[in-house]
């Protein structure tokens, strides 16, 4: 059957706009993607192109894949751009599901870090100052929506039908200055480390929501430094990552200032004086009484026990029979005791001067990350029209691509200061 003969040419439509997605486009090794084509089923469709149309529907700020597919077809110069044979018909929206639901995550990650290699040889990234931060991902599923009547709406027991592999999650929110509002949700949490100058994003990965930040954060940076080797000065973050492992890795493996928030909930022993011994030293001023190691089963960890010498000690309460305090847990229990973690170096973490000029002035940068989320955001990273979590990951892991390659594309054209200009690069260059 012969193709319809177009009344009006696709080149006519080509204008200043679609030479600049050529441009774009042009940045974006997909070389990765070639060999992933299924050899049965329906005659294929180029995986390349399939992957510049996603980043065409970022940038345009199409909410679903529906909205997609019509303005190929509408416009088939913008087709032909992203690779499309536009003789033969255009992909449906199956065909991009299917694409993002079977394709490898790690596929896709080869293409961001080719792009973000680029950035690094042109000095656009320099990854001194590291900030690290996580985002909620809805699930596409009734349960998030509060309009619709659910039976035991976020028991983590019972997961969704519509998306069996997202997990029960936790946004915190501060309406007021004092007051917490926690809300739920079923879904997947992005978890990224960005380039706190740049204000780009140097690695991600898309976990299911249950999934917290002190679990990703150490692999992460180990998987980023294995890559690219940043001379890091310093990791700033919020006070979820205020773990004494944490610290103790940034600053012995990583040799960088470890400039996170304190957790008023973890002391871990940090606010306990310790003499020259390591011994920590009461309210009354005396060394406390060790009382043995132990393995904390509950959060994996070895603790030391220390506690008032005076009621550890009959000796010591000859000579001091009372606290001079008379604190409350002395006259009305067994006194004072407290606990330092072995396993790790909390004498780092005593040495943070969080009341600092240098500390405030880089944890400021932290809201990089923030930023970062904000941009992606925009192009609806938060909202998926897909389940199931390998292709809510790759709808993250190309929302990633398309901010690098904006960004890629600005140095390129000598626009550097538009390097964060994702939705108005195009008209701007």
């Amino acid at each position: 059957m012969r193709s319809q003969t177009r009344l009006i040419s696709a080149e006519k439509f080509t204008g200043e706009r679609l030479q600049k997605y050529t441009s774009l486009f042009s940045q974006i090794n997909t070389q990765p993607l070639k060999g992933s084509v299924s050899k049965v089923g329906r005659p294929p469709v180029s995986p390349p192109s399939l992957l510049r149309a996603l980043i065409y529907k970022n940038i345009r700020c199409f909410p679903s894949l529906t909205e997609l597919v019509i303005e190929l077809k509408e416009n088939p110069a913008i087709a032909q751009r992203c690779g499309f044979d536009i003789r033969f018909n255009l992909p449906n929206v199956q065909r991009f599901s299917t694409f993002l639901r079977n394709t490898p995550n790690s596929l896709l990650q080869q293409i961001r870090c080719d792009l973000l290699l680029q950035l690094v040889e042109l000095k656009e990234i320099s990854g001194e100052y590291l900030a690290t931060d996580s985002c909620p991902i809805k699930a596409n599923v009734k349960e998030n929506n509060l309009k619709t009547v659910v039976k035991d709406r976020f028991d983590k027991t019972k997961r969704p039908k519509g998306d069996p592999e997202s997990r029960l999650g936790v946004i915190i929110t501060f309406p007021n200055p004092n007051k917490k509002k926690i809300a739920y949700f079923w879904g997947y949490r992005n978890h990224i480390i960005s380039d706190a100058i740049s204000e780009l994003p140097v690695a991600e990965i898309t976990k299911p929501a249950n999934v917290s930040e002190t679990a990703i954060f150490i692999p992460q940076c180990k998987a980023l430094q294995k890559t690219f080797h940043f001379p890091i000065k310093a990791i700033t973050a919020d006070s979820l990552l205020d773990s004494g492992t944490i610290i103790e890795f940034i600053a012995k493996e990583l040799k960088a200032k470890p400039v996170i928030a304190r957790n008023p909930r973890a002391n871990n022993g940090t606010n306990v004086t310790v003499s020259s011994k390591g011994i920590p030293i009461c309210a009354a001023g005396f060394e406390m009484l060790s009382r043995g190691k132990f393995r904390d089963k509950k959060q994996n960890r070895i603790r030391h026990k220390f506690i008032c010498p005076i009621k550890g000690s009959k000796k010591f309460a000859k000579q001091h029979p009372y606290c001079p305090w008379m604190h409350p847990k002395f006259v009305d229990g067994n006194g004072c005791m407290t606990y330092l973690r072995v396993d790790v170096d909390e004498s780092i973490r005593r040495s943070i001067d969080y009341g600092s000029q240098e500390f405030k002035k880089i944890y400021n940068l932290r809201t990089a990350a923030e930023r970062i989320f904000s941009r992606l955001l925009t192009i609806s990273m938060q909202e998926p029209t897909v389940r199931g979590l390998n292709a809510t990951a790759n709808v993250c892991t190309i929302a990633h691509i398309t901010v690098l390659a904006v960004a890629l594309t600005a140095v390129r054209n000598g626009q550097r200061d538009k390097i964060r200009f994702v939705k108005s690069l195009i008209p701007s260059l």
